[in-house]
């Protein structure tokens, strides 16, 4: 019970990802996936949580479920070593909310910090719909349908992981030594900043370079990075430390960057000159990635595949979790 470590992770697929991702969880993701530590890795692209914010809007929300997929071939997820699955196409995790529910109270609800702020980011205020007020508890059963162990998540995820554990808890409590208590797997980095100097580098925020970005647009993202407003003429000196195109030099581990502050600080830069030699750095750095999500953009029917067999053998262990969880729970008649 338990005993098998298992890492749980996945994306809403409201837009593609971003070097934000990459270098915030999607490198780090595939750093666990090949180490050899962990018995099973889980990745799910959360398209049913994605509709409760986007009901009207389901083409998107299909669209990008491709999108991410692809973005996940393309920086090195491998289906031969991790299940890569679609959230609505396991029924299971659907029931085992439901269940869920009747562990939670509105109020616990109600004081969840991640998704107060989550609320005043959409403006829901009043109109909150049921099914995004309670993702907190769809989430606890993604993450117990597959008995994950082990959940990568950044600071502000934390109370989400906080409430699974209490309907964990509350569950085994009441019926027994069922459900896997998670712990987090806390990300190191902190949230990486868009090129407009915003701290968060957000899918809808115009301030993000897509991993599937084409170079002339990545060129004119990084063209119109915000840099010190101190700096007027290309010879006064600057303030790397505010300056966005620095700090993505540093964000991509350009080996210059020594040379790059010290000539900043110096006012022996430019800031246009600055901009292209980040622009070339960062096409180096995306290059493996882009070159492997165009093999898989000519070949959908792989990406197709994969997510089929992901999503079969998916179902296959949240069926097995709904067996024991409804042992548990004396509801199942006719076994």
């Amino acid at each position: 019970m338990g005993k098998e470590k298992i890492i749980l992770t996945g994306d809403r697929p409201t837009g593609r990802l971003h070097i934000g991702h990459y270098v915030g969880s999607l490198k780090r993701r595939v750093e666990l996936q090949n180490s050899g530590l962990y018995d099973k890795t889980f990745i799910f692209i959360a398209d049913a949580q994605a509709l409760t914010d986007n009901i009207e809007n389901p083409e998107k929300v299909r669209q990008n479920v491709i999108e991410v997929a692809l973005d996940y071939m393309a920086v090195g997820l491998d289906p031969m070593k991790s299940t890569i699955f679609i959230q609505s196409q396991i029924p299971e995790l659907c029931e085992l909310t439901f269940y869920y529910m009747d562990l939670v109270t509105v109020s616990r609800l109600q004081r969840n910090p991640t998704v107060k702020t989550e609320i005043q980011m959409r403006n829901f205020e009043t109109s909150i719909p049921v099914g995004f007020f309670t993702y907190p508890i769809s989430q606890a059963a993604d993450i117990t349908a597959f008995k994950g162990k082990l959940v990568p998540v950044g600071e502000d995820q934390l109370p989400l992981l906080e409430q699974c554990r209490e309907i964990v808890h509350k569950f085994n409590n009441i019926y027994g030594e069922t459900l896997v208590e998670p712990e987090a797997y806390l990300s190191k980095l902190p949230r990486i900043k868009g090129l407009d100097g915003n701290e968060k580098m957000g899918k809808s925020l115009g301030n993000a370079i897509f991993l599937a970005d084409e170079p002339e647009v990545i060129q004119k993202k990084i063209m119109g990075a915000v840099t010190d407003p101190e700096k007027i003429k290309i010879d006064d000196p600057a303030n790397p430390d505010i300056c966005m195109v620095y700090y993505y030099h540093k964000l991509i581990g350009n080996e210059n960057l020594e040379t790059v502050c010290k000539e900043c600080k110096a006012g022996k830069r430019g800031c246009v000159a600055c901009k292209k030699e980040l622009i070339n750095k960062m096409l180096e750095f995306l290059k493996p990635i882009a070159e492997k999500r165009k093999y898989y953009e000519e070949h959908p029917e792989k990406v197709e595949q994969i997510l089929k067999e992901g999503s079969q053998k998916a179902k296959k262990v949240a069926e097995k979790t709904i067996k024991e969880v409804k042992t548990s729970m004396k509801i199942n008649y006719f076994d």
